[in-house]
Order: C-alpha cells, then structure tokens, then sequence
C-alpha cells in the first residue's frame, strides 16, 4: 500500500466510528482511473479493520447486459436467501432469478424491499457494504446505494469505489451519485491520483533487494505513469531479471503508453474476437470461452490480449464495458 497510507489509516478511522456506533451509515468514496488501487485499498481496509465486520455484503456491476438492481444481483448470488422479510417473488425478480415473474413491483416498491432487502442481510452488528466501480452499475442500483446511504440507524461501513463519473456509462447519473454519497453527514471523499516517483521507488525497493540508481526508478515512473497496476504488470514481465530490465522489458502489449487514450467507436473487430468479447461480457474464464466456441486456450488468451490492445482497456472487465457501450456484442 505504498503511497496509500494516509487513505487506508482513513478508512479504519471510519470503520471504528460505525463500532463505536454512529447513528448513521458512514459512506466513503474512493474515485480514481483504472488500475490506481481503488479495490486493493478496500480490500487492505477490510483485511485490516479490528474488529472484523459480522458482515460484509459485495457487489459490483456484472458486465452484461444492464438489468435493474444489478448490483444487488451479485450481492444475493450464491447467498441463503430463506427467512428474509420480502415476499418470494420480488426477491427472486431482485436476485434476476431466471424463474422470477414477469409482473414486477412498482419502482418505488421495489426500492424499499431493495432497501429492506439489505437491512435483513446486514443485521443488527456493525457491517461493511461494498460497492465495486459504481460507474458501470444500472439506474436502479445507483438509487439503491443513494439510499443506502441515509439509511437511518444503520451500523455499516459503506464503502464505494468508481471511476470518474466521465467515465461511466451513465456520466450525469453517477454524478449525481457520487455527490449525494459524498454530501452525506459524516461522508469522505478521496481521489486516487498515479504514484509519485518517489512512491514508485520505495515499490522497487520492496522487491530488490539491492540499490538501485534513481535513474532506474525515475525511467520505471516515466514507462508506467506512476499507475500502480501497469506499474505490477512490468514487475511481473521483468521476472528474474537484473532490475535495469525495467527499463528495457516491453511493456504488455495492453499497456503500451505509445497508444494512451481512449479507444475509438470504429474499432476494427473480426467475427472471431466479437464472440469472445460476448463471452468476456459473460463473465466466462478462458477454459469456458475456449470450451463454448471449441477453440484452444491458448487461441482464447491470444484473442483476449488483442481485444485488450484494439479497445485499450486494462483488464477483461473493462473491455466487456467498452463493448456494451459500443454495441460490439454478437447480435449487435
């Protein structure tokens, strides 16, 4: 957590008001680019928070096709759901359960049972409620998390990380969002900007154990931008290697600054990686696309590394966003 000190003694400052038994949820925002540690800081939080929440309830969007209360969804998946106070058929519509009914609640219904929905799971105990990249969730789950928020006599810890609400699928939605979570008595806020080079070697300090010359760190800063997880993928590609490679070692393909900057619409995608992109949207493994279009692994990581490079996206995640955005799924 080099360069992210101050932001994690933060969060444990909040957890410990929530213990102590605030009369509301506290709400922390954590905004920052891809890669800059937004959900590594949360996960450090919760690793190190004393004592242990009773529950941590966590989502994140599910890069699909955008299905109300989606968030939620990830919440409930895999969750015993028997003994909640809400009637069977709105649950099984907010868990997208394939079975739900067709006839669903009013919004404003549905928002309350949503709401009570969490309540029932979090309980009685102080709780942490995790919100993964609010930036690609669905209307309705950015109101729930809202609300969330001002939940009266509620003893949790609400943690919310996002992108920049430029970068959202919803831009004037999550504005709104992330200014109602932020307004918030009690509320912080904190940007996560690139590390500085002096941050970045105190990283290459912890894993070399020889000096190294400042020229080398100040090279590694410059290649990387200072972006924590580009900074991890060049570590990992110098494996093994004298630590002058991080200056030479290619960057991974997908992190190339040479090509910075957003993808453009008119991406040129053949059928082939249009239907692994699908399946990244799925939210399948490589063994899972490999097996659903009878293809090697090894041709499904090749394809995944060039959809990665054509979108300039960081990770699988942020590609499948790029292409429900862009309408590049098949059938599009």
């Amino acid at each position: 957590m080099v360069g992210r000190g101050a932001e994690l003694v933060e969060l444990g400052d909040a957890w410990s008001r929530v213990v102590a038994g605030a009369p509301a949820a506290r709400t922390v925002v954590i905004t920052g680019g891809a890669g800059l540690g937004k959900s590594l800081l949360v996960a450090s939080a919760l690793e190190s928070a004393s004592p242990p929440p009773a529950t941590v309830l966590a989502g994140r969007a599910r890069v699909h096709s955008p299905a109300p209360y989606d968030w939620l969804a990830g919440v409930l998946s895999g969750r015993d759901l028997t003994g909640l106070p809400v009637p069977a058929d709105a649950l099984a519509w907010l868990a997208q359960h394939p079975d739900a009914p067709r006839e669903r609640y009013a919004p404003g219904t549905l928002l309350r049972l949503a709401v009570r929905t969490v309540r029932a799971l979090t309980g009685t105990e102080p709780a942490v409620i995790v919100v993964e990249d609010l930036h690609a969730l669905d209307p309705a789950s950015l109101n729930l998390v809202g609300e969330l928020a001002g939940v009266p006599r509620l003893p949790v810890l609400l943690l919310v990380t996002s992108r920049p609400a430029d970068a959202a699928v919803a831009p004037e939605l999550t504005a709104r969002t992330l200014a109602r979570l932020s307004g918030g008595p009690g509320a912080i806020r904190r940007h996560l900007g690139p590390l500085a080079v002096d941050e970045v070697a105190a990283v290459l300090r912890q894993v070399y154990p020889v000096p190294l010359p400042p020229e080398v760190a100040t090279a590694v800063w410059q290649r990387t931008g200072g972006n924590p997880y580009w900074l991890t993928e060049l570590l990992a590609a110098a494996e093994g290697r004298d630590p002058a490679a991080l200056v030479g070692t290619p960057l991974p393909e997908h992190l190339r600054l040479d090509g910075a900057g957003p993808a453009p619409d008119d991406v040129d995608l053949t059928a082939r990686e249009i239907e692994v992109l699908g399946c990244l949207a799925a939210g399948m493994s490589n063994k899972q696309v490999a097996r659903r279009l009878d293809i090697s692994i090894r041709t499904v990581a090749v394809h995944v590394s060039n959809l990665l490079r054509k979108t300039r996206s960081a990770s699988r995640t942020e590609a499948a966003l790029w292409a429900v955005r862009h309408r590049r799924l098949p059938g599009n």
